[in-house]
């Protein structure tokens, strides 16, 4: 299972949580989130994989943040259609589509997304698009049928591990955020540290 960490903020922090050679790190682009991302981000090691997230974002300025910090992946957190999701492959970048969750999941709607994504994503519904530190019901992802990668997402904690992995689903990703936060954007590197080394 590989491990993503979301909602970077502050550089010496993205800097620490580096050290950790999480797979992939998360940058929120979305300008009404408190996580909204606008700095620099420091050297990463070249393993760790640039995710930008966006939400109903113009495909222009998702093209110029996929240049100007050399994103390799795109999370797409909206209502993105398969044409939107079709028009950024020309840029050569690997898609995650997300799919919020609430009480139930017609997997049907994965089916459109099949060919213009790489990944999926679950996440929690909620207020906001993402980040709000809240768990789905997880025994609905045991009707998945897609050959497709994803991630889970949605109030994963240090203590979720074991629930996580008595699912015995093929998770190809978890995306930590809020949970292991002292304030938003800021990530407590012990506790991340932690919850890797069991993972």
């Amino acid at each position: 299972m590989k491990l993503k960490i979301c909602g970077m903020k502050y550089p010496e922090n993205i800097a620490e949580a580096s050290e950790l050679l999480p797979d992939f790190m998360g940058f929120i682009f979305w300008e009404k989130s408190v996580r909204y991302f606008d700095g620099d981000i420091p050297k990463l090691p070249e393993s760790i994989q640039k995710v930008g997230v966006f939400v109903n974002e113009r495909i222009e300025i998702v093209i110029d943040k996929i240049q100007k910090y050399q994103l390799q992946i795109v999370q797409l957190h909206g209502n993105e259609s398969t044409e939107y999701c079709s028009e950024l492959q020309k840029q050569n970048i690997k898609i995650i589509k997300v799919f919020s969750i609430e009480n139930d999941f017609n997997f049907e709607d994965l089916k459109p997304f099949e060919a213009v994504a790489n990944y999926f994503l679950f996440d929690t519904k909620g207020k906001l698009p993402g980040g709000n530190g809240s768990k789905f019901n997880w025994q609905i992802l045991k009707n998945y049928n897609s050959e497709k990668p994803f991630f889970l997402s949605g109030g994963i904690g240090v203590n979720e591990i074991e629930e996580i992995k008595n699912l015995n689903l093929p998770i190809y990703a978890i995306d930590i955020n809020s949970k292991f936060e002292t304030e938003p954007g800021l990530k407590n590197i012990g506790s991340i540290k932690q919850f890797k080394a069991k993972l």
